[in-house]
Parts: C-alpha cells; structure tokens; sequence
C-alpha cells in the first residue's frame, strides 16, 4: 500500500466518526480504556444491564469493519469485490455475536457479584418464602378450624344422640315398669276373676254348661281391659250367686257384641279343625297363623271366616284350660268324628288324621302314634321304597306295635297333612302378593 494511499485511508477513518470511534477503542487488537474493576465498570454495565435485563435489544455500536481481512478495493472485477463483501459481512456478523456473547458474560458476572443484587435475590427469596409459609400456615389453620368445628358438631352428635338414647332407654324403662305392673294387675284381676267364677262353679249346674261358662270366663280374661275386670271383680265379691252370673253374662254379652264376626261361637268342627291345623302347621311356619286361618275356612263348614287373630285368641284359650278340659274338648271331638262316620268302614281312602292338640293327652287316645313311631315309620318309608316287594309287611315289621293296615292309614294321613299344608300355604302367599 502506497503512502498515499494510507493516508487517505487514515483520513476516511479519522473524518468517519462511526469509525474514528472503532479506531480510538481498538487501534492495537483490544479495546482501549478497559476497566480494571466493578466500580469501574458500573458506568459502562448500567445501560447494558437495563436493556437487557428490562427486554431491549441492546445493540453494540462496534461494526468490525476495521477487522476486515480482505479490502474490496483490490479486487480485479465486480464478482471478487462481491465475493470479498460477503466474507467481510461473515466475519463481522461472527464477531458481532462473539461482541454480544462478551457483554452478556461481563453483565452475568457484573449481575452475580454485585452485593446489592444477591441481598435483593435474598430478599425476595425470604419474601417468597415468607408467603408462602404464610399461605401454608393460613390453610393449616384453616384446616384445624374446620377439624374442630368437625369435632364440635360430632360431639354435640354424640352427647344429643347419647342424651336421646339415655332418654329413650328411661322411657322404655318406664314404659316396661308400667306395663310389667299393669300386666301383674291384669294377671291379678284375671287369677281372681277364674277363682270366683270357679268357686261358683261357673254359675253351671251340667258340665257342658259348665265347660261352655269356663270358655266364656277365658274369653273375658281375654279381651276385658283392666278398668273392666276390677269393676267386675268387684261386683263379684260384693254379690250374691245369681247377680255375679247375671253380671258375667252381661259382660259375655258385651263383649261377643262388640267383638265382631270373630266372636261368634267355635263348634266341635272348628275345634277339631283348630287343633288339627295347629299340630299341621307347627311354631316356624311362614305366616302360620294366616295359613292356620286359611286352613279352617277351607275345609270348615259353618260358613265362618276366621282370621289370623281369630285363631291366635282361640288356640291360646284352648292352652290356658286345665288338662282335663284339655281332655273333654278332643274326647268330643273324636266321638264327634266317630259318630260321623260310623257307617263308613275304615280304610285307606277315608282315613283321618289322628292328631291331638296337646301331647300330654295322647295317651287317652291308644290309637294315636307316637312320636318314636313316626320317626320309625319315617325312616322304612325311605328304606323300602314303592318298588319293594311286600313294601308294607316289610314297614310294618319295622314299626313294633303296628300292622300293615296302620302303617297305610298313617301315610295316607300323612299325604293328606302335607296336601292340605302345602295348599294353605299357597293361598295364603297368592293373598301377600296381591
């Protein structure tokens, strides 16, 4: 490069001053005036660190064209000066980058050293923390309150429902004591109202009448409250024979009328239907006292409907009687049945059951079975099965007091029992589902 050539260079530069300021910073390869620590540096980051820091586009003044490795002006033809601009815009978009890069670190270190900085990151560190140990606490709190208020409710729960508890437990306490009382008295009333009745023979002078008066008194045991059975009582010790029966018979009357279609009389058919259908359909059957109702309407012809309480009323009288009227009433019932059928000889096909309602009568009736002797016959109807030969002698010789014929009357009893049980049964379970 000619002298003069440099100077015109030199006077492009210096009179540029966009280069005469790249000239002056770097005119030995490094910038002039580098400071040499952060106090230093302070002026020169403060534009730097808000502008980047706050989202401008910081933009370095320096273009590095003085960097340039090739000159444009050598070049021979117009594709060379081209292609030397290109590498010149290359390079110093390169160093640019590098120039941006350099800043960036120097405000980074600038950033992380300087103390006001990191006691601000502290602070706002401590703030955050703060807030939310704030927000923390807040919900714990929150939390607890709603548990203690949870607590509170379930207690003031638990005390009402303990109190209501201790409440209904004294009352059904108390109401225990007055019916147990109340009942004692009724008990009392009633005891007292047989023995009288008794101790004037039941105001009788047969013993049909007599067994009809006894049902009657049992009756009024029965349905009488304990206002009416003291008032009676009363009348009866103070009376004399004839003004004590005219006052049960009142009361008899009373009662039957104000009873209903249920108070009507029970007759020997009814009574052996009962007692039949209660040994039928023993303590365990569904609904029993229904299919016990149902039971009698089927197969009684007095043209009365019994109901379930009907039957309840009836059959509890019938196990407060003694045993000897126990006794009297089947003892009825079977010659009752006996006298009907007197003329029908007795054989398989119009054989009856033979059961009683009490047990502990069984033993005047030597025709009846016992229990060992059904069990007995139970067990050679499953051993020898319809197609064993002889089946009935062979039934019969398990059965120890018993003949062939009374084995074949039994099962024909018993088939009859299960029929009639299980046809009750159905129309009783037609009646629930309408």
């Amino acid at each position: 490069m000619t002298t003069f050539t440099c100077i015109t260079k030199a006077i492009e530069i210096l009179s540029d001053p966009v280069k005469r300021r790249a000239f002056d910073r770097i005119p030995d390869g490094r910038p002039r005036n580098t400071p040499q620590n952060l106090e230093q540096w302070i002026p020169h980051l403060k534009r730097w660190i808000i502008s980047i820091l706050f989202g401008n586009n910081f933009d370095s003044w320096r273009e590095f064209s003085y960097l340039d490795e090739e000159e444009k002006e050598k070049a021979e033809c117009r594709d060379e000066r081209r292609w030397i601009e290109k590498q010149n815009r290359a390079s110093r978009a390169q160093r640019k980058k590098e120039e941006m890069n350099r800043i960036r670190t120097l405000v980074d270190t600038a950033y992380s050293c300087d103390p006001r900085i990191k006691k601000f990151k502290e602070e706002e560190k401590a703030r955050k923390e703060s807030e939310k140990k704030a927000k923390v606490d807040a919900k714990r709190r929150e939390q607890e309150e709603k548990e203690r208020a949870k607590q509170a409710e379930l207690e003031a729960a638990r005390l009402a429902k303990e109190k209501e508890e201790e409440e209904a437990k004294q009352a059904a306490q108390q109401a225990k004591k007055e019916k147990e009382i109340q009942k004692k008295a009724i008990k009392k009333e009633r005891q007292k109202l047989r023995t009288t009745c008794k101790n004037w023979n039941y105001f009788a002078d047969s013993e049909a009448e007599c067994v009809k008066m006894m049902e009657e008194v049992e009756k009024l045991c029965d349905r009488l409250e304990l206002v009416s059975l003291q008032s009676l009582n009363e009348v009866l010790a103070s009376g004399a024979k004839e003004e004590s029966k005219a006052a049960v018979e009142k009361q008899v009357q009373e009662a039957s009328s104000g009873s209903g279609g249920g108070a009507k009389g029970w007759n020997e058919e009814e009574l052996q239907l009962l007692i039949k259908a209660v040994n039928l359909f023993p303590a365990g059957t569904n609904a029993r006292w229904e299919v016990i109702a149902n039971y009698m309407n089927l197969h009684s012809t007095s043209g009365i409907k019994r109901n379930a309480k009907d039957v309840i009323n009836k059959a509890k009288n019938l196990q407060k009687l003694d045993p000897h009227q126990k006794d009297e009433i089947n003892k009825k019932a079977f010659e009752k049945f006996k006298k009907e059928h007197a003329a029908v000889p007795t054989t398989v096909d119009n054989a009856v059951p033979s059961e009683r309602f009490d047990a502990s009568g069984a033993e005047a009736n030597t025709a009846s079975w016992t229990t060992e002797e059904q069990k007995l016959l139970e067990q050679a109807l499953k051993t020898f099965p319809v197609s064993t030969p002889e089946r009935w002698e062979k039934i019969a010789a398990v059965v120890p007091g018993r003949t062939k014929k009374d084995c074949m009357k039994r099962y024909k009893e018993l088939v009859e029992m299960v029929k009639a049980k299980k046809a009750a049964q159905e129309q009783v379970a037609a009646k629930s589902k309408k």
